[in-house]
Formats: structure tokens, sequence, C-alpha cells
């Protein structure tokens, strides 16, 4: 998960000599946790406070908690508000250079309304074609997409009306208004609309593949919120103390509750005076291919239980089957499970409002970035040897045992893969990103160590500092 290029913000946490601070800074996901548990508080002693302020429940019926999709949704909104918050308070990020904006420049209406046009048609073509590519697809008419669907056709009308007054207010500050939702409007209207002002091919590449993935991904992270949203608001924690499987894996889905609404935001709000916009997609064919091959539709079939291409669960009950019986073997298997997930979950508070795959978007050093490059991939991997266990099979096959293992294997290996094509991109992008990643290459706790095994194993000596090109596409 790649993340664009800001100013060093002041370092506000220790920092080892020669690690580069990061652009994002740990207390924008700490807030936004912070709401998000508050909500989640709120929801679930929603009946006592309601009933101390004598609101009644539906139709004058019991009140119960607030566990169903628009909570979820509101949820969101707790999370999202105290990180922009944050973001312009403390870090005060509208103000960084990386935003492409100038306040000093407050240019006239009648200098940058032409240019307003032409880029609110360029941006509402954009949700078109998103929106046809919704309608042709099946997939999002079923099941828990259609939630997501809801959602965003509501969202539609007012996103269109806000964005007339939201473009017309930020081009008189931007320093290039031209960008590339203006190419894409300028070669919507058949180019030479503001004068002799020619559309660019690549640039309009560049806006459609930061687009495509807030359309693929925002929907897909909307879908999946309600479910573990309303798990965990209705739970009833004190009832599974004494059952360790259950009572690890509520805790187990709130972090996964943590990692999508923190995640879900970081795909929805890219705004230039957050320094939260899309600096650019991966330009890379096969980043996007090891990145889609992990995401409905494409994984459905291909990674997971069932009769799935590369389904390593075959015959394999997991940890709670071969450890019932023995609580304090549970406890601390599950407290392992915990303590993965939960390094999965923190690298995603990390982000904060500037979470999203294929995109670059800032460099991150601080957190669980200390550690490893990829903590996120690192600990859901891990994660599923430890949970699933594919060596241990019902059946007692050696076969089957292998089976999974080599297919688990193979999961493993897709996602190196997206390891390495999003390095690649932020290599050729930022060289604050090169400084990070050979600074990890030496000290990183995890990284160094693997770093070194890996070139035992091929011969190679130790990197040195060189200057990728940037991608001309960009």
């Amino acid at each position: 998960m790649t993340a664009a290029s800001l100013p060093s913000p002041t370092p506000r946490f220790a920092r080892p000599p020669g690690l580069p601070v990061s652009d994002v800074s740990s207390g924008v996901g700490l807030v936004g946790l912070a709401g998000l548990i508050l909500w989640i508080a709120f929801c679930r002693s929603y009946p006592e406070i309601a009933g101390v302020l004598g609101i009644g429940g539906a139709l004058g019926g019991e009140r119960g908690v607030l566990s169903g999709p628009y909570a979820a949704l509101a949820a969101m909104v707790f999370t999202a508000l105290p990180m922009a918050a944050w973001s312009l308070l403390v870090d005060k990020v509208h103000l960084r250079p990386s935003t492409g904006i100038e306040w000093s420049l407050k240019r006239s209406l009648a200098e940058t309304l032409p240019v307003s046009v032409v880029k609110l048609c360029g941006l509402w073509a954009t949700w078109a074609g998103l929106a046809a590519f919704y309608g042709l697809a099946r997939w999002y008419w079923g099941g828990n997409y259609l939630f997501a669907m809801e959602v965003l056709t509501f969202a539609l009308l007012p996103l269109v009306i806000l964005s007339v007054p939201y473009v017309i207010w930020l081009d008189r500050y931007l320093v290039e208004p031209r960008d590339a939702t203006f190419q894409f409007g300028a070669f919507m209207l058949g180019g030479g609309v503001i004068g002799r002002e020619q559309w660019d091919g690549a640039t309009i590449a560049k806006h459609w593949r930061a687009w495509a993935i807030k359309g693929f991904f925002g929907a897909f992270m909307i879908s999946i919120l309600p479910p573990g949203f309303a798990q965990i608001v209705e739970s009833n924690p004190e009832q599974l103390i004494g059952r360790p499987v259950e009572f690890v894996m509520l805790l187990v889905t709130l972090l996964f509750v943590i990692d999508v609404q923190i995640g879900t935001v970081g795909y929805l709000l890219t705004l230039r005076p957050l320094d939260s916009h899309i600096r650019s997609g991966n330009p890379l064919l096969a980043g996007w291919l090891a990145a889609l091959l992990c995401y409905p539709p494409f994984v459905w079939g291909i990674i997971g239980p069932g009769n799935s291409v590369l389904s390593y669960e075959f015959d394999t009950p997991g940890w709670a089957h071969w450890f019932a019986g023995n609580d304090a073997l549970l406890w601390a298997w599950g407290g392992v499970l915990l303590f993965l997930t939960g390094i999965y979950a923190w690298a995603t508070v990390a982000f904060g409002i500037r979470f999203s795959n294929l995109t670059y978007r800032g460099v991150l050093t601080h957190g669980p970035y200390r550690f490893t490059r990829h903590p996120a991939y690192l600990s859901k991997n891990l994660f599923w040897w430890a949970s699933v266990l594919p060596f241990m099979v019902t059946n007692g096959s050696l076969v089957e045992a292998t089976r999974n293992c080599v297919f688990l294997l193979v999961v493993n290996a897709i996602y190196y893969w997206r390891a390495r094509t999003e390095e690649a991109h932020l290599l050729a992008e930022d060289p604050k990103y090169r400084e990070y990643h050979a600074w990890m290459e030496q000290h990183g706790l995890i990284t160094a160590p693997l770093a070194r095994v890996k070139r035992m194993l091929t011969g190679n000596p130790p990197p040195r500092h060189e200057e990728p090109q940037p991608f001309p596409a960009e």
C-alpha cells in the first residue's frame, strides 16, 4: 500500500538517525481511531442514552443498539472529521506546497471561471463513466454491494451540487488549475476550449488511473462496512470471557472494523486542501494485476476456501479445532492472532486519511513502517498461516497438506509481487522514498535481516543509492 510526497512535518517523536521524517503524522490516525471508538461506544449504549433522553424506539417499540448499515456509514463521519481537523489545525497541511495551492493568489472569478467550467465537465463525465461501469458490472447488484450502490446513488446529486462551489473556489488558489481533470474536460469538449489549449493524453491517463482506483476500491470498502460493525455493536463480550476462541475472534473483528473504517475514509477523502489527494496511480500493469487478484470479483474463484484455484483450506478446520480442550494454548495462540491483526490494523491507522491501494500519497516512516516496508502484507500472510494451519488436515493426507501449503505460498507470492510493484512505483516518484527504502535495507528491524538473507542467497552486493527515472506518463 503506497502513499503524495509531502514536505516533512515537524517531527513529534523520536526518530532514528537517517530515517526520513514521515509525511503523515501519527496524530491523524490516532484521533480518527478515537472518534471511531467513541461512536461505537455510543451505538452500543444507545438504549440507555435514549432512555435517559426519553427517546422511544421505532413505532414506539423497544429501543435497540445502533447496528444498522447507516450507523456503520455514520462511523466514517466520526472517523473522518477528527482526522481532517487534526490535519488542518495541528499539522496545517493546507499550507504545504505539495497541495498545489497558493493561498495568496486569489485570482479573480472572471479569470478562473472558464477553467472551472471545463474542469466540472471533466469531473462529471468521470462520475458518469464510473456510474456506467457500476451499471454494467453484474457483481455490484447482489450481496453486500447493493448497499454500496444505494449509498453512491444517494450521494451523486449532493456531490454534483457541492462540486460547483468547491471547484470554483479552489481554482482561484491553485498554482496550476489546468490539472488532469481539466485536461479530461477539454478532451470531452473537443479540445481547444480555452483559447488554443489542447488536452494531453498522458495526463488524462493519469486522471483515469486515480479515479479507477477510487471507484473500484471505494465501492468495495463501503460494501464491507456493515457486517463487521453490526457484529461489534451487537456483541456481548462479558459472555465470551470464558470462551477463548469466540472472544479472540470478536477482538479480531474489531481490529478489522478499525481497518475498514479508516481505510474507507482514506479512499473517499482525497482533497487537495487536506493534502490527501492522489498524486498518481500506479502506472505498472503488473501492479494492477497483483492488487486486483486480491479483491472481488477477481478473487472469487482464485483465492479462498471452497473450490477456488488457490484454495489452501481443504480439510483444514484451523487453530480452534486442533487446540480445542486446552484453554491455555487457545489463549496463547489467540494472542498471536490478535498481535498479527493488530499490526495489520495499525498499518492502516498510520496512513490516516491517506490510505488506499495503488496510489502515491505520501511516504510513511512511523509506526509499523519503521520496522518493515510492508507491515500489513507481512502480518496478513502470517495470520493466514497461524489461523489456518494448512499443514494440519483432518484426513491425514500428506498430499492434501502439501497442496494446501503450496497454494498458500502462491498467495504469499502474490502479495510479495504487490509489494515489489508498489516499491517500483514509489522509487520512481519520490527521492524521499528512495532514502527510506535504503535506510530500511540497512536498519529496518525486519526488513534489514531479510535483505541480508536475500543478498546471501543471490550473491548480490549491498545496494548502492541510485536515482530511478520517473515514469514518462507522470
